[in-house]
């Protein structure tokens, strides 16, 4: 089986998302060295299929950023924001 690219149309978009996990996220698309739709997309597909997109090493990386950046929010949270 080859790893063949797939082309995509690929578009811009206005997302509102709370700013520490923003300042995580770009934090970790720095760290893998890609762009932050990059990293969005792969997390995005990996839940679609039930799959965790981070492996042991990629999560621990993950609990120091929340910790640098206060972020405190659990999935739970996430649909009882309130600004």
């Amino acid at each position: 089986m080859t790893d063949q690219k797939k082309r995509v149309e690929r578009i811009q978009t206005g997302v509102r998302i709370e700013k520490r996990l923003l300042k995580v996220l770009k934090a970790m698309a720095a760290e893998y060295e890609m762009g932050l739709g990059d990293l969005l997309e792969g997390i995005v597909l990996h839940s679609l299929e039930g799959r965790s997109p981070f492996d042991e090493d990629s999560q621990i990386f993950i609990r120091s950023l929340r910790a640098a950046y206060d972020l405190d929010l659990v999935a739970t949270d996430s649909h009882k924001l309130l600004e």
